[in-house]
């Protein structure tokens, strides 16, 4: 049995959705038809009841002994003219003066009245002698006090039959949308079966498994490159994680930008823009398969989670220092070398308040103060020196302390790992944020440490120059390197000026 192809399952599929728009249109708009007839019914209804009920004639004929006399006739000749299918005027109890049927006249109103008692006008559905009926119900008001009421309304059979007489035309009107439907889609079919070929959708869903089994190969961006350079296929992900352009399917990677970050064959860290990524790339029969996933986030999340493990270490350090030195006195009091005891507790006491003291009245950020103590035990412990050069002089000026921490906090790191003294200056410079620090090491010679994961450890994962460098373009600065001395300049912003 052959099997339909896809153009022919998309007429038969449009064909119905055309039907199903065009008979759903048709029965909305019987719908709001019969809601504007009904509403229509209501508005004449109430115009022809308040009319009557201010007419000087009804108020005078209320006076006579048998009002029904004059109201009926004068009932009939309005109901007539106004088109309306009763008016019926009647006592405040309820009792008929008027009726399309005379011999109706004299019994109750079947219908409610309270509201028009209180002497409103009010519009109802209601079952009455004629039928379901819309209606409305009004007061004949005279000296202040409710006279009479006067009802008028037109049957639902009525309004049903004036919506009868819109099929006739609504079938046509849906006849003709069907046929243009009709014809819309069959063009529509006629250029898809050109353009599938007349494959079927076995086929064409074979075809489109195979692309997007790449395509959703990974959770995040996918290019694959031709063994030529080209890049035949990019995801969304992909084009907003490289900053792609929309055009970028069927360039050479050269030409994107590409080369730097598709030349490894393992999984490597890159920073493109102000994003950390981690690319990956894999050899295929089709070229190359890159994959990327955005570690922007994850990446400032272990910033974080580094700076207070240095924290903790740099506190750790510090109290491990205190201990030594503790233990030290109390040998000195059990000895009864008591006077060195209290000279050596004095001397360490007064060192370390006078690096607490020095710090802090150099550096009003309390972050980055905090920073510069840890980091001054953590080069301690580890037989350095890390010295706060006697110009320093910084005030809060509302820059980021996280980006803070970051530019120093990883400048200071890479110092202490290649050397054993290393001295930081922090001044307020021209308007912005002057950073400087320096060491006694063999200083650094590769350009591309600010690039992407460069470290001196030979394992190629280092970050923390290249997030240095990304921390410095976001607020704007620049960085300068010279042998062993890093220099950083940063803008104040504009709020703290």
């Amino acid at each position: 049995m052959r099997r339909w192809s896809l153009a022919g399952q998309m007429l038969v599929l449009q064909l119905l959705v055309v039907a199903v728009t065009v008979s759903g249109g048709a029965a909305l708009a019987l719908v709001q038809a019969r809601e504007l007839l009904t509403e229509e019914a209501r508005r004449t209804a109430t115009a022809v009841a308040v009319s009557v009920a201010v007419s000087p004639d009804v108020l005078d004929a209320l006076d006579d002994a048998n009002p029904s006399a004059r109201l009926q006739p004068y009932a009939e000749r309005v109901r007539l003219a106004t088109g309306v299918d009763f008016i019926t005027i009647m006592k405040p109890d309820g009792t008929r003066y008027t009726h399309p049927n005379p011999a109706e006249i004299g019994k109750p109103f079947r219908g409610h009245t309270e509201r028009a008692l209180r002497g409103e006008t009010f519009t109802e559905t209601y079952t009455g002698t004629l039928g379901p009926s819309e209606r409305a119900v009004t007061p004949v008001m005279a000296g202040g006090r409710v006279r009479a009421l006067v009802s008028s309304g037109i049957t639902i059979d009525r309004i049903s039959a004036r919506l009868r007489d819109q099929y006739t035309w609504g079938a046509l009107l849906v006849a003709v949308a069907l046929a243009l439907g009709a014809a819309g889609t069959w063009l529509v079919t006629a250029r898809l079966r050109r353009q599938t070929h007349g494959l079927g959708p076995v086929e064409l869903g074979r075809i489109h498994e195979h692309h997007d089994a790449v395509l959703h190969a990974v959770r995040e961006g996918l290019l694959l490159v031709g063994r030529d350079g080209t890049l035949t296929l990019c995801n969304d992900a992909a084009r907003l994680l490289l900053g792609l352009p929309a055009d970028a399917e069927g360039r050479h990677v050269g030409e994107l930008g590409l080369a730097d970050v598709l030349a490894d064959d393992d999984e490597r860290i890159h920073l493109v823009g102000d994003r950390v990524l981690a690319v990956n790339s894999a050899a295929s029969r089709l070229g190359t398969v890159v994959t990327v996933r955005d570690h922007t986030e994850l990446q400032a999340l272990t910033g974080q989670l580094d700076a207070e493990r240095g924290f903790a270490d740099s506190l750790r350090s510090a109290a491990h220092e205190a201990a030594n030195r503790l233990h030290t006195v109390i040998t000195l009091v059990e000895l009864g070398r008591t006077e060195q005891a209290v000279a050596l507790g004095t001397a360490e006491l007064r060192a370390a308040q006078e690096l607490t003291d020095r710090v802090m009245g150099a550096v009003r950020e309390p972050v980055l103060a905090a920073l510069l103590l840890g980091k001054s035990a953590e080069a301690a412990e580890r037989g350095g020196e890390l010295v706060i050069s006697q110009d320093s002089e910084l005030d809060d000026l509302g820059l980021d302390p996280r980006e803070l921490v970051t530019i120093v906090g990883n400048l200071i790191d890479n110092a202490i790992d290649a050397a054993t003294r290393v001295e930081v200056h922090l001044s307020n410079d021209e308007g912005g944020v002057l950073i400087r620090v320096a060491d006694d090491g063999p200083g650094l010679t590769d350009p591309a440490a600010f690039g992407k994961g460069w470290t001196t450890k030979g394992d190629g994962h280092g970050l923390g120059l290249a997030l240095v460098g990304q921390a410095v373009r976001r607020l704007g600065g620049s960085i300068e390197v010279s042998g062993s001395t890093f220099t950083v300049r940063l803008p104040v912003p504009e709020r703290a000026r």
